[in-house]
């Protein structure tokens, strides 16, 4: 099947948030180890990333490692760390070229010296590119996110440089991760799970959620389009009628 086209969609959202879900379940389904699902499932992550930029979708947020995945098996968190060095090392000069700009959502400080450094290196990289925002969430968590927030408004009211009475949504945005791009217009969860997951809190608060069964690795463009065309048809009323 060929990949559509912008033209071929009666709208598009400007803001696109996906949780990649059901990898390990399409490990367990296929009788290999849950890393094999990991790495299976970066396949279908560089097929999304191409297509959303074909597309030209403003923004392009990805779920990667939350805060809670620390808890999981040495096996597989080592899995997943030695996927951000690979992804890159793969991927960087393609994305570069696209006039991709990366920008990674957590805190970067308690990943591995080796880890954290690729990923600086792609921010910095792809810092004054123009084209996809493309957002990795990496050591990250909502909740955590806004805390950071808080906190950096506080410092600012007790510097004197911002006055408590001019705080308001605004303010608390310009703080986020994701300063100065549009809030989430569409959350695509795959696997068929329905919740955030502690994902873009505040950036989700008016975003149209779909949640496909297919697992992340079998998860195909065509399914990525299923999703934007359910978003073309939903009546968006942001509170009023």
């Amino acid at each position: 099947m060929e990949k559509r086209t912008a033209e071929s969609f009666e709208k598009l959202p400007r803001h696109v948030a996906v949780i990649m879900d059901g990898n390990g379940r399409w490990a367990k389904k296929h009788r290999l180890s849950v890393p094999r699902g990991h790495r299976q499932g970066t396949e279908t992550l560089r097929e999304i990333i191409r297509h959303t930029d074909d597309l030209g979708i403003g923004a392009l947020s990805l779920y990667a490692f939350s805060t809670e995945n620390w808890s999981r098996s040495e096996e597989e968190v080592g899995a997943l760390m030695q996927l951000i060095l690979d992804f890159f090392a793969s991927e960087i000069d393609e994305l570069d070229e696209r006039n991709v700009r990366i920008l990674i959502l957590g805190e970067k400080d308690r990943l591995p010296q080796r880890q954290r450094e690729t990923l600086e290196e792609a921010e910095r990289r792809t810092g004054n590119n123009t084209g996809l925002r493309l957002n990795i969430a990496i050591n990250y968590g909502g909740r955590a996110e806004l805390a950071r927030a808080a906190r950096m408004i506080a410092e600012k009211v007790k510097s004197g440089a911002l006055a408590a009475e001019e705080i308001g949504e605004e303010t608390l945005a310009a703080h986020l991760y994701t300063a100065g791009q549009p809030d989430v217009d569409l959350l695509i969860r795959t696997s068929g799970e329905m919740r955030l997951s502690n994902f873009l809190l505040y950036q989700c608060a008016y975003a149209e959620f779909v949640f496909p069964e297919t697992l992340w690795p079998d998860f195909t463009v065509a399914d990525y389009d299923r999703a934007l065309d359910v978003f073309a048809h939903r009546q968006r009323r942001f509170g009023g009628r």
